[in-house]
C-alpha cells in the first residue's frame, strides 16, 4: 500500500458525498482522476485491504431489524457450524470469540419478525441454541483507523 492508498482510506472514512457524481467528488478533493480513484479502490478490495466499500444503514429505522446473536459451537463442529450459520443471508458477519459462547454473528432482517424466524432456523440445522442479545440502547462509536 503506498501513500496515495494510504490517503485514500482515510479520506474516505470522514464521509463520502451524496452527490451525483461522488467518486468524481472524491477524486477531486484529493487530487486524482476518478478513474485511478476507482483503481485503487477495487485493488484494495481485490487484495483483501478493505472488505467492504459501502454504505452502512440504519436498518430500524428503514423498518428492518439488527441483532447480536452467539452459540456455543463445539470446536470439532465449529467450522461446520460457521458454514451453516454463514449460508444465511441475514448474516451480516459471523466471528469467533475466547468465550462460552464462542461465535458472534450479527442478523440483519427486512422486518423485526424475521429475527425470530431466523434463529429457529439456524437451532433447527445447527442443533443449537441461539442467543439473541438485542439492542437495548444505541451508542455511537467513531470508530476510524489510520492507514
Amino acid at each position: 500500500m503506498d501513500e496515495l492508498d494510504k490517503r485514500l482510506i482515510n479520506h474516505l472514512q470522514d464521509g463520502f458525498p451524496i452527490c451525483d457524481a461522488p467518486y468524481a467528488k472524491v477524486a477531486e478533493q484529493i487530487g486524482i482522476t476518478e478513474q485511478i480513484l476507482l483503481q485503487r479502490l477495487q485493488a484494495l478490495l481485490d487484495q483483501g485491504i478493505l472488505s467492504r466499500f459501502g454504505p452502512m444503514y440504519h436498518a430500524e429505522q428503514l423498518g428492518g431489524a439488527l441483532t447480536l446473536a452467539a452459540v456455543k459451537a463445539p470446536e470439532e463442529r465449529f467450522e461446520q457450524i460457521a458454514e451453516i450459520i454463514n449460508a444465511f443471508p441475514e448474516v451480516a458477519h459471523n466471528y469467533a470469540r475466547e468465550h462460552e459462547l464462542n461465535m458472534w454473528f450479527v442478523l440483519a432482517t427486512e422486518s423485526p419478525e424475521q429475527i425470530g424466524e431466523v434463529i429457529e432456523k439456524i437451532e433447527r440445522q445447527t442443533g443449537l441454541q441461539v442467543y439473541n442479545m438485542p439492542k437495548i440502547k444505541e451508542y455511537y462509536v467513531g470508530l476510524r483507523f489510520e492507514a
